[in-house]
C-alpha cells in the first residue's frame, strides 16, 4: 500500500509518504509544501490545493491520512486558518480520487510514540526509529506527516489493519 500523510498548515504543509504492508515498512519519502507570508491568504490556499492534488494524481495512494483539526481556546484564530488549509487538502484528495481518513494528533501520539502527550521532538525520534532514519527529519511538518502515514499504515495498511470504507461522495 502507498500512504500519504499530510500535516496541514498555511506556511509549511508538511507530506510523508510510506509504502508497505501492515507493520513492514518498503519505502519513505517526505517533504512540505511553502507558501510565501507576502501573498493572500486565497493564493496560498490555491497553491497548496493545486499542488497537492497533482502529487496526489502523479502519487496514485491507496489512502491520505490528513490531522484532524482541533482549535485550542487560546488560539481560536490559528485553528480557523488550519480548518481552512485541511478544506483544501480534503478536496485536492477527493478531486483526485483517494480515499481520505482525518486522525486526531493525540492518535498519532500514541501510536507512534507510545505516547498521546508527546512533544513534537518525541514523535520526531520515533518516526526516525521506525524509519531507521539516522538523521534529524526537517521540516517538523515533514515528520508530523511521516507520522500521519505511519499511522494510516499501522492502522489501514493491511490484513492486520482495520477495513476502510469509500467516504467519496457519488
Amino acid at each position: 500500500m502507498k500512504i500519504i500523510g499530510i500535516d496541514p498548515g498555511l506556511a509549511g504543509t508538511g507530506i510523508g509518504v510510506i509504502d508497505g504492508q501492515d507493520r513492514h515498512i518498503a519505502g519513505y519519502s517526505f517533504g512540505s509544501i511553502s507558501t510565501n507570508a507576502n501573498e493572500s491568504t486565497a493564493v496560498r490556499l490555491d497553491q497548496i490545493y493545486r499542488k497537492t492534488k497533482s502529487f496526489l494524481i502523479e502519487q496514485q495512494p491507496d489512502l491520505v491520512v490528513i490531522e484532524d483539526i482541533y482549535s485550542l481556546e487560546k488560539y481560536p484564530v490559528s485553528g480557523i486558518m488550519l480548518g481552512k488549509v485541511s478544506g483544501v487538502l480534503i478536496l485536492a484528495a477527493f478531486k483526485a480520487g483517494v480515499q481520505i481518513r482525518e486522525v486526531a494528533v493525540k492518535e498519532v501520539k500514541k501510536v507512534i510514540s507510545g505516547n498521546g502527550r508527546a512533544d513534537k521532538c518525541q514523535v520526531e525520534r520515533a518516526v526516525r526509529h521506525l524509519l531507521n532514519h539516522h538523521e534529524p527529519i526537517r521540516p517538523f511538518h515533514a515528520s508530523d506527516a511521516l507520522g500521519m502515514a505511519l499511522t494510516g499504515l499501522f492502522r489501514y495498511g493491511g490484513i492486520g489493519g482495520k477495513e476502510f470504507k469509500d467516504d467519496r461522495i457519488s
